[in-house]
């Protein structure tokens, strides 16, 4: 036999078995990403409720920590607060292999065979692996992870790239991405971009409505919230003090301290609360 037509047989193969593959996992993965979702937005909506406690006890820091520590904190205390961890640590687990899957297979929207969606994805996928571990280990009774640990670890690790050879650039150039990132957040959110993800063709009119509501003014400040903390990345490369950085819940008391006070970050807390509520809607109509 030809060994040209063999290995175009063999690719073939390869592809089919790839389409199979994908055709099982799929129902499987779409769960896993729909549950993803609402553990997301269940952990912002917690947040944006601890961000009003702080602004209305004006910042201090006798308040509850506004961030993912803080919201885990305040599962546990709860009854059947370890049930909610594990189902937590559990869903967003299921989103880490579900942003995997898209950076192997593709991204479930137009162009989304497109190298730099499928690097976003991995990358998402880390990050959502990263989180997943960190809700789990919060749930076996690591507390390392838990209040205020947001803040310690953006020094620890600011501490630590500033210390490489070139590092106060490095730390520069991570600065500088987070400020686009938030950015670029909040210009998708403004313009609506997400309906390239959603089954828009199928959303009832109120539901959409609900959607576009949550999704723009939630995703404004998210992105708000992680442009403020680039710039303090930014300010820490710049100054070389590992100090100045700042984890989620000092960049959101950061808030009161601009002339607008407290009432800043009671925007920026309702603008949480409702990109939570934007993750319950996205987790029924997303294309996945």
């Amino acid at each position: 036999m030809d060994m040209s037509v063999s290995g175009v047989r063999g690719r073939g193969g390869a592809r089919k078995a790839t389409v199979r593959a994908k055709a099982r996992a799929r129902p499987v993965l779409g769960w896993a990403a729909r549950a993803g979702f609402v553990g997301r937005g269940f952990i912002y909506l917690l947040v944006g409720v601890l961000a009003l406690q702080v602004a209305f006890a004006d910042g201090k820091k006798g308040g509850g920590q506004a961030d993912r520590g803080g919201a885990l904190q305040e599962v546990a205390g709860r009854p059947f607060g370890a049930f909610v961890l594990w189902a937590l640590g559990l869903a967003l687990a299921g989103m880490a292999l579900w942003r995997l899957a898209e950076a192997a297979w593709g991204v479930s929207e137009p162009e989304g065979h497109r190298v730099h969606k499928r690097l976003l994805s991995a990358a998402r996928g880390v990050f959502y692996g990263f989180v997943a571990y960190s809700v789990l280990a919060f749930a076996v009774g690591d507390r390392g992870s838990g209040s205020g640990a947001s803040d310690k670890q953006s020094r620890d690790v600011t501490a630590e790239v500033l210390g490489l050879p070139a590092g106060q650039w490095l730390m520069g150039a991570v600065g500088a991405g987070v400020v686009v990132a938030g950015v670029v957040m909040a210009g998708r959110a403004a313009l609506r971009t997400y309906h390239d993800q959603l089954r828009t063709g199928r959303m009832p009119r109120r539901e959409r409505r609900f959607v576009d509501v949550t999704g723009i003014a939630g995703g404004v400040a998210r992105g708000l919230v992680f442009a403020a903390a680039g710039v303090f990345l930014l300010r820490a490369a710049y100054a070389y003090e590992p100090e100045k950085a700042r984890g989620m819940d000092d960049t959101l008391r950061s808030f009161t301290e601009t002339p607008a006070g407290p009432w800043l970050l009671v925007a920026v807390a309702v603008g949480l609360g409702l990109f939570g509520l934007y993750s319950f809607g996205v987790a029924r109509w997303r294309r996945t």
